[in-house]
């Protein structure tokens, strides 16, 4: 399908975008800028759970506590808090934080529905609904209905938190990771269920802030299925910090007590808290939205079926972001929103390429990958080298007093090609894109060690990793 034409008498087409999330909002800016006559339809806000619930909110809360946990390090480098009597203590005001936590969200809404606007797009606040491939009958806020008529549809309508039935949250000291930001006093004892990014990322944000954090896992590592060496530094910090992490643990049941809740594990052992959030996943927002009437097929999990340029099993419907369950990131929804677009206006498409995604995880230290894992060489998919350089051996690092983490990089045995790469560290998820550029644009080892780095810089280990993978051709 492809609508691009320069007759005269050519028509724009219509798009209808169902959810305001990164995959959503990006597919209509980039839509309009083509020419298309794009409506939004976005139940809550434009940003979707993205901006308002999840993504902003939490990485807003998470600079708080990492500015927290590096002062409160900072007499390493000789600084010294003076008060007049006592400890100096830093106190994190929790209800300060969540403030501005949500005014920040909503200010990025608000951007995004302006800049949507001002380049034509109409936006309706309301459920919608899929009559047929073409047709999404809208119920507004105020209860009118309209019916949206178009030549094309992108379904971009996100996930919401998984629930336990023996753990069901309540907003107060049950949580899920919506619910966080209604706290307006800081969870003395806070028991995180689940030990995947999410998980993670609040044991180590809310340790950061002054909790004592309890992290249920039920693998023998945290971060399961991330770099495994990556998952090491973080449970070394972790065990510093004074987070416990409880592995090979499982949460059977979580009750509200007088006080707290209690945690019932899996081998009947306790454990209690003053809050427990749970963090065990994502389900799809695919019910209730028309997609049988429209010919659209799902997964045994629920998710959105859609090929590589995000096509549904519809002809004219496309999918993005989160219910397609491809990569839960908001990088990945906004990539496939634009590809969508490509592909219904005709414009030059390049499928979506996984193995150039560059994720990062936002504890403290910062996590980030790209491309090719060690695993993937494990299994044999791949052939490569791999170099590892601990970050405590850079002299910008040692300045900073950043001891924790390291620089790998991967690259393809024989070809010496970069294929992918790991930082850990401050500020890891811009310490990534040299290397994801590396990946993306098939860059051998040597011309990432022949570029000039700053000295001293952290990416200086990123070169000298790069440096240590040349393969030394002799031909004498």
């Amino acid at each position: 399908m492809s609508f691009v034409s320069t007759h005269p008498d050519f028509a724009a087409p219509r798009i209808a975008v169902l959810g305001g999330g990164p995959g959503g909002y990006e597919a209509a800016a980039v839509a309009a800028s083509l020419g298309a006559k794009v409506t939004v339809i976005e139940r809550n806000g434009l940003g979707g759970a993205a901006v308002l619930t999840d993504v902003v909110p939490s990485k807003t809360l998470i600079a708080t506590a990492d500015l927290m946990a590096r002062v409160s390090e900072a007499h390493s480098l000789g600084v010294r808090f003076e008060v007049d009597s006592g400890a100096p203590t830093m106190v994190a005001d929790l209800e300060h934080i969540d403030r501005r936590v949500m005014e920040l969200a909503q200010e990025q809404s608000d951007d995004i529905r302006r800049s949507l606007e001002e380049a034509g797009v109409k936006v309706l606040i309301g459920d919608g609904v899929l009559q047929d491939d073409r047709t999404i009958k809208v119920t507004t806020k105020s209860g009118s209905v309209r019916t949206v008529d178009a030549d094309a549809i992108i379904l971009a309508v996100g996930a919401h938190p998984r629930e336990l039935p023996s753990a069901k949250p309540d907003g107060e000291r049950i949580l899920n990771w919506t619910q966080l930001y209604n706290l307006t006093t800081l969870p003395e004892e806070l028991i995180v269920v689940g030990s995947g990014v999410t998980g993670a990322e609040f044991a180590s944000a809310y340790n950061g802030l002054g909790s004592k954090v309890t992290l249920i896992s039920s693998r023998d590592q945290v971060l399961p299925g991330e770099d495994s060496d990556a998952a090491d530094v973080l449970e070394e910090v972790f065990e510093r910090r004074g987070v416990r992490v409880l592995s090979r643990s499982r949460a059977e049941k979580v009750e509200r007590t007088e006080d707290g809740v209690l945690v019932t594990l899996g081998d009947g052992s306790t454990i209690t808290g003053t809050h427990c959030l749970m963090c065990v996943g994502s389900i799809p927002n695919t019910e209730g939205i028309g997609l049988e009437n429209a010919g659209v097929a799902l997964t045994d999990s629920g998710h959105i079926k859609v090929d590589g340029v995000s096509r549904t099993t519809a002809h004219n419907v496309y999918a993005a972001g989160d219910c397609t369950g491809v990569f839960a990131l908001a990088s990945v929804a906004a990539m496939q929103g634009r590809i969508a677009v490509a592909h219904i206006m005709g414009d030059g498409v390049r499928p979506l390429k996984l193995n150039e995604v560059a994720s990062n995880i936002f504890t403290s230290p910062e996590i980030a990958s790209v491309g090719v894992s060690e695993k993937d060489l494990s299994t044999g998919r791949y052939q490569g080298d791999v170099v590892m350089l601990p970050l405590k051996s850079n002299p910008r690092a040692k300045m900073r007093n950043s001891k924790d983490g390291f620089v790998k990089i991967i690259s393809r045995k024989g070809s010496g090609t970069v294929i992918g790469g790991v930082v850990v560290g401050p500020n890891a998820s811009e310490l990534i894109y040299p290397i994801g550029l590396a990946v993306a644009k098939k860059l051998h080892v040597d011309d990432v060690a022949s570029t000039f780095t700053v000295f001293p810089s952290l990416t200086g280990s990123i070169a000298e990793a790069a440096r240590r993978l040349h393969v030394h051709h002799y031909d004498g």
